[in-house]
């Protein structure tokens, strides 16, 4: 499974890059409003950081505007994955986009029945939103399993990108299911490192060698 990052702190993507713990990077325009920086400017910081693909979203809702403005989001790194809502129009951009040979993600699915049609139309990404779907008390992580099926059964090359995660749990399920990405915050990813019976054991370690009165170095 590969980690993206979904930020837009220049600061918490290197911390986490340098441990190898990235793959890529998901922004959108909340993300952008939050780091108080300019699109174009944050997002070629990030692209220098990270090898892998690095999300920059459109704002526009029409088709035209939508290709206008993703394809100045192309030219900013070689890396970009150009980030596109599941709406006809952004089917439509998406298609375009991948006619010319960029990556594109397909962001803000709520349904199967939705990313089927990304798959058709291209998409290198498709970006279901488990949290999202929680929130109204319906499961996300079942739409992920409908996805991957459907993409196992037609031998779709579109990529699932499990997004709107809100915790470690979100995280294995998805790996367990197959999601090909996830995308979380730092602060998610760097959850799952804990665990309260690592910090029982470590703690009785210590006292332990305390009582030894020894030094390593």
């Amino acid at each position: 499974m590969k980690f993206f990052v979904d930020t837009a702190d220049v600061a918490a993507i290197k911390d986490l890059n340098d441990l190898g713990m990235v793959d890529g990077v998901t922004t959108n325009p909340s993300l952008i409003l939050k780091s108080g920086r300019d699109i174009l400017e944050v997002t070629r910081e990030i692209c220098d950081i990270v090898g892998g693909p690095v999300s920059a979203e459109v704002v526009a809702t029409e088709a035209k505007d939508m290709i206008a403005e993703g394809l100045k989001l192309a030219k900013i790194a070689s890396n970009i994955a150009i980030k596109v809502p599941l709406t006809w129009d952004g089917l439509t951009a998406c298609k375009a986009f991948a006619s010319e040979g960029h990556k594109v993600n397909v962001t803000l699915c709520f349904s199967a029945a939705q990313a089927i049609l990304a798959a058709k139309a291209g998409a290198s990404f498709i970006s279901p939103f488990i949290g999202r779907l929680d929130d109204i008390n319906l499961d996300g992580l079942d739409l992920i399993h409908d996805i991957r099926t459907i993409y196992d059964n037609y031998d779709f090359k579109t990529e699932i990108l499990a997004a709107s995660i809100r915790n470690v749990n979100h995280i294995t399920e998805c790996a367990k299911i197959g999601a090909d990405v996830i995308t979380a915050p730092p602060a998610v990813i760097k959850a799952m490192a804990s665990h309260v019976l690592t910090d029982k054991g470590l703690d009785q370690f210590l006292k332990d060698w305390a009582q030894t009165g020894q030094k390593i170095v």
